[in-house]
């Protein structure tokens, strides 16, 4: 699980909400995607609330069951499993997302890429590594890796590996998509507003009961407790990718889980990415892509980008901020 650097989520309960009507605060949160997903919901009733919020984790379960790369008779697997076989027909949801990760690796050249993982199959970053791995070794694997070799065909509507051995995952971006379909959902069945964390992955829609808009609290590295700024957060979302996780230590080098799919390696310089954008999806992938690719080249494209803003901590505990963040 993530913990976070950054970001501490500021949440109120039950209140009037408006003139007109009073509505209230439900919360509930699950253990989903292995990970910790929170949601609240801004209800007429606590019952109905509920419901919601049932709806909202079924949702989030179909997508966990459609992009998993563990169950073996998810469209995932069956695409890992034809890897330089054959083309699979995969639901246009599956594709348009695989489109989209194609897209965030030209624009991250190359630092985000779900067919890193066969990477996973060398770096075991859970406690169970004696040694890192060796440049040979590093050097097999990377001839599996590349989302250039990822053919799609939008007439068939087909995914092709086209190199044995390739596997896709959505580590970077799975749990940002899950909760921008989550959100979908309940904005469709006109729930006033509501705050989804799927293990860091946050989005949020509408105000607080208070009419107050959701907040996000930022913690001053440099500054030992409390909060030094608040950043609201209207109609976007947020996401963490923290160095913090599951590791190894080898001599005086810390290797992080995040891996930089170009080189092979896990990658260092940085403590956590925070990246605010519109979409919890976009805000996953960014941040696992500027953890990759630094601290000035993920300034540099954050800088060019609308509507996106990112906080990042180097392994310094010195914080770097693109210019639209504005702290107090």
């Amino acid at each position: 699980m993530k913990k976070f650097y950054v970001l501490i989520l500021c949440l109120l309960t039950c209140f009037a909400y408006g003139q007109e009507k009073q509505y209230v605060t439900v919360k509930k949160s699950y253990e989903v995607m292995g990970g910790e997903f929170d949601i609240t919901v801004i209800s007429e009733d606590e019952e109905l609330g509920y419901i919601y919020i049932q709806e909202a984790l079924a949702e989030v379960q179909r997508i966990e069951k459609l992009i998993s790369s563990w169950d073996e008779e998810s469209e995932t697997s069956l695409v890992n499993k034809n890897a330089g076989i054959k083309p699979v027909p995969v639901s246009w949801e599956l594709y348009k997302l695989i489109e989209r990760s194609i897209l965030l690796s030209e624009i991250t050249n190359g630092a985000f890429d779900i067919t890193f993982t066969a990477l996973n199959d060398i770096w075991k970053l859970d406690g169970s590594m004696d040694a890192i791995p060796t440049s040979n070794e590093v050097n097999a694997i990377k001839s599996k890796i590349g989302y250039k070799n990822i053919i799609l065909n939008s007439k068939d509507q087909t995914v092709f590996l086209n190199k044995r051995g390739m596997r896709i995952s959505f580590g970077g971006i799975g749990k940002g998509f899950a909760a921008d379909k989550a959100k979908a959902l309940l904005v469709s069945n006109e729930v006033k507003a509501g705050i989804i964390n799927i293990d860091g992955d946050i989005t949020t829609w509408g105000t607080k009961v208070t009419g107050d808009k959701w907040l996000i609290g930022v913690v001053n590295p440099d500054q030992k407790g409390g909060i030094s700024s608040w950043i609201p957060i209207l109609e976007s979302s947020v996401a963490t990718t923290g160095g913090d996780g599951n590791f190894i230590l080898s001599g005086n080098e810390k290797y992080t889980h995040i891996i930089n799919p170009k080189t092979g390696y896990p990658a260092t310089g940085i403590n956590s990415v925070s990246v605010f954008a519109k979409s919890a999806e976009t805000s996953d992938a960014l941040a696992t892509s500027i953890f990759v690719m630094g601290i000035d080249a993920g300034l540099a494209l954050v800088n060019q980008l609308g509507d996106t803003e990112v906080i990042i901590v180097d392994s310094n505990n010195k914080m770097h901020k693109s210019n639209g963040i504005l702290l107090n």
